[in-house]
């Protein structure tokens, strides 16, 4: 598909979005969708370290910057590495596979024995200061243990792990350890809903089933923990928050109105305290609420990956989600990237309810009276003060009200009511967020963001809007990113895939070359200090030049890169010639100058600008010049090349001088005319070689027959049809050139292929009486066969005999018997001869 094409469906898909959705869009399509300033391809790459065992699926990371250690769990192995450099050896390794008892009933059980019966690692954390706490599939038997940090081995003792890992590897999952408990959001069994639940050192709790399920078909993506007690003036309780994607009814909203969907992104919170209900909701979430979390475009929404940031404290924690079109709009492949702050996730689950209308069959607004204290809410100083210390003291009315309204009528939307970036052509799989304070004194949040395909796209996120810096493809076979942790310790991205992990630089300062590199990059961080792009984390702040905001100024050289060593070209007249300009940045603009004037690029005076440089056409004299080519970028240009072009109008007139431009053409011409003669010639000699060699074979298989005036083969014993048709010897045959004899006889006439000279055939004995010539052969003959033609035919297997007869009838009186039977008597009489040991009557 065209790039027009594109853009115009990008554009007919927002302007259905912006109308669906009831606000418009204050940017256009291609404002939203953002270009990468740079691509690096994976044999660029430098600074990089890869980790690889005999194993898969790197996609469980857990890194604790003070140690120095990047724990990893895959497919039945749990590593540790050295996390700044994990491919230095030092890493050590604990084996735990499924074993084969439990694989071969997995593969019993209809699962893949290639991907599905092993032990995946899904659950890696820290569960205290000495033990880490871990949790696999087990080939559909999930097994969880808590492993010595310092020993880094197995325990003897596994504990059930179906209430806490997924069963399928597949399957999406979250889980988080805090404060001793394990909280976790997945399909636990294969016939269970999914769930979430608490385990471990805390109060068993999960959701409830009925009357209606709170959860409905939820692909679990991520679980933040947000420390709300800290600091709190009502004294509120910490909350962990679920983002997932959901299979979803009718629901009527405050935006969208009687919309059937397929799947819905959404946000459910609980809270840390909450120990269920006495008689109501036992072991049962009572702080449970869900709200719908919208990016762009509704009801086609796809949770692909949730990451928080906040600056100190929780009031300012943000998430960044990642979303990606449904089946619905399987003719494209779009991602969008949104931000939502806490306090618009808090404003959904403060405002009103919505309720399952039984007959309508629906979700819609309720409007009726809201039991106190609120229902959903954490237990806080204003509900300490009624009586109700814990969720247990609830009213039974709080509980029954939770039970039959779990979702909010208020959608979750994203800050400026619009996504920061909508990137077409990308399937975007994992986010990780750091925060970074540039020279200028602010802070931007930098994103980096995971593709389907293997790549890595940083980008930094300037007022309500994304600049993606570069794209990097960190592996050399396309794969999805799994997982991506960043690291402030040793400045570096680790990215885990299937076939391994990779330790990334956060920045690669030293591949922008000049300031204007430098600064059109607005790499956060990266700055020039005068000489060369540095790191600002580990170079004085004094001097250094960086623009954010515009990414335009603080270079005070005109040219950027200084001026490119200028290089000649030499033409002839009527020749064409390419000046090559290698543009770095996917943003900048090409412009020419001959002479000092832009040259148009349209392709007017044979000129005509490309995305590889200059391509000058059947060049002229006045095409000789200065030509200069410039990067344009953001109001800036930085000069990329120089070149200084001869156009010669003829060659001098010399004997040692080359032939003109037309003389050449002239030449060109006549040797095309001589090579096709050729090839005719060549063509012709080869069908008159084939007409030979077919011949030669036509004879080679004709070999072994009779042909008139050639030896006869020892084989055939018949000579003549009558006695009185004798040889007169050899010799006399040699001679014989006729092909009849001049008495009149019949001759065995030779009709396929000649044969190899044969031995000479014994004489007929001169006793044998010669028989009276026959008489003229009738109209038709007794046995019904009419008169015999000059050459009779008689079929031999595959080979013809032929039998020729006089021009000129014999008549004979003493004839009577018809030719059949003087054929009969002359056979008979020849076994009599012994002319040869066998006679062949087949031969006739």
């Amino acid at each position: 598909m065209s790039g027009g094409t594109d853009h115009l469906l990008m554009a007919l898909f927002m302007a259905v979005v912006a109308a669906a959705m009831g606000y418009p869009s204050r940017r256009s399509a291609t404002d939203l969708d953002a270009t990468p300033r740079t691509t690096v391809t994976f044999d660029e790459l430098s600074g990089v370290r890869f980790f690889s065992m005999h194993t898969f699926n790197y996609s469980t990371l857990l890194l604790e910057d003070d140690r120095g250690i990047l724990y990893v769990g895959a497919r039945g192995a749990i590593f540790a590495l050295n996390s700044s450099d994990v491919a230095d050896g030092s890493h050590r390794t604990i084996h735990w596979e499924a074993s084969p008892e439990k694989q071969m009933d997995c593969l019993q059980k209809g699962k893949n024995n290639k991907t599905e019966c092993f032990n995946h690692v899904r659950f890696l954390q820290r569960l205290n200061s000495t033990h880490l706490y871990t949790c696999g599939t087990y080939a559909f038997h999930p097994l969880c243990a808590a492993i010595d940090a310092d020993r880094f081995m197995l325990p003897s003792h596994f504990e059930e792990g179906k209430e806490k890992c997924p069963y399928d590897p597949a399957r999406g999952y979250t889980g988080l350890i805090v404060d001793g408990g394990l909280y976790t959001a997945t399909r636990y069994e294969f016939r269970s809903l999914p769930d979430i639940r608490r385990n471990l050192h805390q109060r068993p709790l999960k959701t409830e089933e009925s009357p209606l399920h709170w959860l409905n078909d939820a692909e679990f993506v991520a679980s933040v923990l947000v420390r709300e007690s800290k600091d709190s003036p009502v004294g509120d309780d910490d909350k962990i928050y679920y983002f997932f994607t959901e299979r979803a009814g009718e629901e009527t909203t405050s935006f969208f109105d009687k919309s059937q969907v397929a799947r819905v992104a959404r946000v459910a919170r609980v809270c840390k305290s909450d120990v269920g209900g006495k008689k109501i909701l036992q072991r049962k979430w009572t702080s449970f609420m869900k709200a719908r979390l919208v990016c762009y475009i509704p009801y086609y929404e796809v949770l692909r990956s949730v990451c928080s940031l906040d600056a100190g404290n929780w009031a300012s924690t943000v998430f960044y989600a990642a979303f990606t079109l449904s089946a619905q709009w399987r003719t494209m492949e779009a991602s969008a990237v949104c931000r939502y702050s806490i306090s618009a996730v808090q404003q959904a689950f403060e405002g009103p309810y919505m309720e399952y209308q039984d007959s309508a069959r629906k979700w819609s607004r309720y409007d009726g009276a809201v039991p106190e204290p609120r229902p959903g809410s954490c237990i806080t100083d204003h509900s300490r003060r009624k009586g109700y210390n814990s969720s247990q003291d609830l009213p039974n009315s709080v509980l029954d009200f939770v039970k039959l309204h779990p979702l909010m009528f208020e959608e979750v939307k994203p800050g400026g009511g619009e996504p920061l970036l909508v990137k077409k052509n990308v399937a975007y799989s994992q986010l990780a967020v750091d925060r970074v304070q540039a020279i200028d004194g602010h802070t931007y949040d930098v994103l980096f963001m995971g593709t389907g395909d293997g790549w890595i796209h940083k980008a930094v996120v300037v007022g309500s809007g994304i600049h993606i810096v570069d794209e990097v493809q960190v592996f050399r076979d396309p794969q999805p990113v799994e997982s991506l942790v960043i690291s402030h310790a040793q400045r570096s991205l680790y990215v885990g895939a299937a076939s391994g992990i990779l330790q990334v630089p956060l920045a690669s300062c030293a591949r922008y070359a000049s300031c204007y590199d430098c600064i059109l990059a607005r790499d956060p961080y990266c700055a020039w200090d005068g000489r060369a792009c540095r790191p600002t984390a580990t170079t004085a702040s004094t001097g250094l030049v960086q623009d954010i905001q515009s990414g335009n100024k603080g270079c005070r050289s005109s040219s950027g890169r200084g001026f490119p060593m200028w290089k000649n070209r030499t033409v002839l007249q009527g020749d064409d010639v390419l000046l090559p300009c290698d543009q770095r940045s996917n943003l900048a603009r090409a412009v020419w100058l001959l002479n000092g004037s832009k040259v148009p690029g349209s392709g007017q005076d044979r000129l005509r600008v490309g995305v590889d440089g200059l391509l000058v056409t059947d060049t002229l004299p006045q095409h000789s010049g200065e030509y200069r080519c410039y990067g344009e970028e953001r109001g800036l240009r930085t000069l990329l090349a120089a070149y200084s072009l001869s156009v010669l109008p003829e060659m001098p007139h010399s004997p040692t001088a080359a032939p003109r431009p037309h003389a050449a053409s002239q030449t060109d011409s006549d040797m095309k005319v001589a090579y096709v003669s050729a090839i005719v010639a060549l063509v012709v000699l080869c069908a008159v070689l084939s007409g030979v060699l077919l011949y030669m074979s036509c004879l080679e298989k004709r070999k072994g027959k009779y042909v008139l005036g050639e030896p006869r083969p020892a084989s055939v014993e018949l000579q003549t049809v009558s006695a009185n048709c004798l040889r007169k010897g050899r010799r006399e045959e040699e001679e014989e050139e006729e092909l009849t004899y001049p008495d009149g006889c019949l001759r065995i006439i030779p009709g396929e292929a000649p044969t190899a000279p044969t031995s000479p055939v014994k004489e007929l004995p001169a006793v044998v009486p010669p028989l009276p010539p026959p008489p003229p052969l009738p109209a038709e003959l007794t046995n019904g066969v009419g008169a015999l033609p000059n050459v009779l035919r008689k079929m031999n297997g595959n080979s013809y005999m032929l039998l020729q007869q006089q021009e000129e009838p014999l008549a004979s009186p003493l004839y009577s018997a018809s030719f059949t039977e003087e054929l009969s008597k002359i056979l008979e009489k020849r076994k009599h001869t012994q002319l040869v040991e066998k006679l062949d009557e087949s031969s006739v």
